[in-house]
């Protein structure tokens, strides 16, 4: 009878379970960064919700008094730093998928620059903001909508570097040329995870499209 139990490393694993186990761990990957992009979703929604709610309430006339308004060339240039962050995160991971990690690499490290740059744009703004938190019911949702945006360009930036620095471990654990588009387990799982960043890449940008509209353009 063959033994199925080692002392030292416990019971053994067949072929067709360790790809059972691989196949679980993607899906867990898949299934969690979209679970994370709607919990995200709640989040943000509850601040839209405040902004149409104080907005047609208008309790006062207290809405926006003396045409409070967020600087545009900052809201624009926020904007348009996350569509370009976003756009090279997907462009890279299509590259990766046709297996170019070069290119993935370089329009990684791009869209690491540019939401480091959104980033400190969106810091720098409070400095230019001709009202104060808690003015009107516009200045209270617009530092909502600054907080929580500086939250998702730290997210997405922080999970496009640390995408990118796996690249780089996966190079020096596996070796070889493009270890990055190997059958390896982990090579399979780091792919699992560029396609969950570029994915909530996308959803930033998306969802600041309606951001933006509210709070530098209505």
């Amino acid at each position: 009878m063959t033994e199925t139990f080692d002392k030292s490393r416990g019971p053994s694993e067949t072929p067709e379970e360790r790809e059972f186990e691989l196949r679980a761990q993607i899906g867990s990957i898949w299934s969690g960064g979209r679970l994370f992009i709607g919990m995200y979703t709640f989040l943000l929604a509850s601040l839209v919700f405040s902004y149409f709610y104080l907005r047609s309430s208008n309790n006062g006339m207290e809405w926006r008094p003396h045409n409070q308004h967020a600087p545009l060339y900052y809201g624009w240039s926020i904007y348009l730093l996350t569509v370009a962050a976003a756009l090279l995160a997907i462009y890279g991971q299509r590259r990766l998928r046709k297996g170019d990690v070069a290119d993935f690499q370089v329009a990684g490290w791009t869209g690491v620059v540019c939401g480091l740059v959104a980033l400190f744009l969106q810091i720098w703004e409070f400095q230019k903001l001709s009202f104060y938190p808690g003015a009107s019911g516009y200045s209270s949702t617009f530092i909502g909508f600054a907080v929580m945006n500086i939250m998702s360009l730290v997210i997405g930036t922080y999970w496009l570097e640390t995408t990118l620095a796996r690249s780089l471990r996966l190079r020096r654990e596996l070796g070889g040329d493009k270890p990055e588009l190997s059958m390896a387990a982990t090579a399979q799982e780091f792919r699992a995870g560029v396609a969950s960043m570029a994915y909530f890449w996308g959803f930033l940008a998306i969802g600041g499209a309606l951001l933006t509209a509210m709070f530098y353009v209505m």
